[in-house]
């Protein structure tokens, strides 16, 4: 499981902006904002943009790096180990496991259990009423032991929310490593990708 929320995409007009500025260009700049406010490239900038991204190298499309993306991404502890592999231009707010587990009720929809088998599917609902009972017996007793039961016991398909901000240039990187995985959030994480404005153009580099 995984959902994407809250997606603003930044800095476009800036990026291209200092695209042209190698070669003083900016007179050419035909880009402009519709009446709902999304910035448009026009002609001239959009066949720009896509020159310098597939020119080759990622200091030709050095402007992507300045294309910002925020969104809330909630997805299993499995697949967040993997995200962190993408540390450069990436940083992420998470919602604190070590201070608020204990806050709430465990449900079995704070699990990712879209694939389990039905065997599995009874472990987990096992695992989830055990670390009830913990859960209840710590808010009661305060017992740090507790806590640590709860930590330590946590599945990893135990599904968190981080803030992320990231690049156009980071979105390249993940799509072209990510796009056939194993795991289903990635292919859908890439499938999300597609849908971000210029996506095609700029990340994905179809005509």
């Amino acid at each position: 499981m995984i959902d994407f929320n809250r997606v603003y995409v930044m800095n476009l007009e800036n990026a291209i902006r200092g695209a042209r500025n190698p070669m003083n260009s900016w007179a050419r700049s035909d880009s402009y904002y519709d009446e709902n406010g999304q910035y448009i490239l026009g002609e001239n900038d959009l066949s720009l943009a896509k020159r310098l991204r597939n020119a080759g190298t990622s200091d030709h499309r050095k402007y992507l790096r300045q294309v910002m993306l925020s969104v809330d991404i909630t997805a299993p502890m499995y697949w967040w180990k993997e995200y962190d592999t993408y540390k450069v231009a990436t940083v992420a707010n998470s919602t604190s496991t070590m201070h608020k587990i204990h806050s709430k009720p465990f449900e079995i929809e704070d699990f990712s259990h879209d694939h389990l088998t039905e065997n599995g599917l009874k472990v987990l609902k096992g695992i989830v009423d055990e670390m009830e009972k913990i859960r209840l017996e710590y808010v009661e007793t305060k017992d740090k032991a507790l806590w640590y039961d709860l930590i330590q016991l946590l599945p990893s398909s135990y599904n968190q929310m981080r803030t992320c901000t990231l690049n156009y240039e980071t979105l390249i990187n993940i799509y072209k490593s990510r796009k056939h995985h194993k795991l289903e959030e990635w292919r859908s994480f890439c499938e999300w990708i597609e849908t971000l404005p210029y996506a095609k153009e700029l990340i994905i580099a179809e005509e």
